[in-house]
């Protein structure tokens, strides 16, 4: 699938589109703006360096674009990118799933920005791509995307150990998801309409616990 197959969404102001390989300059300065305030969540490599190559990872996101395992989009408003949001690992047949990613610049924070591209992207998954489930996984730590599942009434369903290479290090993310049965109205509906259940994305007190005293043996 190239960037012409990936489809745009929209809402309002935002526009959720295709990501390019024009993108890579402004995209990277909007990512080094942001440095303080997106590195504790970036995904990394073990042993790989630290450096910033938005052509390189346009080009990565766009080569599993191709083979169907992926939609990469920017988070546009007024023409300005404010953030990124990657379906991945799409798959069909028995499973029919995908996950889901994403990041939002600190100036764009707390304006709806997130919730609505992550209900966007949703739907288009379960409507369009036809897929039956859509996973979102996050840091313990991370106060302001755990509020935007909360807000979706995404579902928790538990701990990951030491599930994804951030910032350096191995870390525990819980673990939240939606069946296409769940929503058959959409996400966005739901949430717009006041229906997403307010408890649905609640952790477990147990695995908030495992998680802060994994928190606190990586610190040390």
């Amino acid at each position: 699938m190239s960037a012409a197959g990936i489809p745009t969404l929209r809402d309002g102001d935002l526009i959720v589109r295709p990501i390019r390989a024009r993108d890579a300059k402004q995209l990277e300065r909007v990512l080094l703006e942001n440095r303080a305030w997106l590195r504790r969540w970036e995904a990394t490599y073990p042993g790989g360096g630290t450096a910033i190559d938005t052509k390189a990872s346009i080009r990565n996101l766009l080569a599993h674009a191709r083979n169907g395992a992926a939609l990469p989009f920017l988070l546009e408003v007024d023409g300005e990118i404010v953030g990124q949001l990657n379906v991945s690992s799409i798959t069909h047949g028995s499973l029919s799933s995908a996950s889901i990613g994403y990041w939002v610049a600190q100036g764009a924070a707390g304006r709806g920005i997130t919730p609505t591209a992550v209900a966007l992207a949703t739907d288009y998954c379960f409507r369009t791509l036809r897929l039956h489930r859509v996973e979102i996984c996050i840091r313990p730590e991370n106060g302001p995307s755990l509020r935007v599942v909360e807000k979706l009434g995404f579902r928790y369903e538990g701990l990951r150990r030491r599930f994804i290479h951030i910032d350096g290090a191995w870390c525990d993310h819980f673990a939240f998801a939606l069946v296409a049965e769940e929503v058959p109205g959409g996400v966005l509906r739901r949430w717009r309409d006041g229906r997403a259940p307010a408890d649905a994305a609640r952790v477990h007190p147990e695995d908030r616990a495992a998680a802060a005293q994994s928190l606190r043996v990586s610190d040390r």
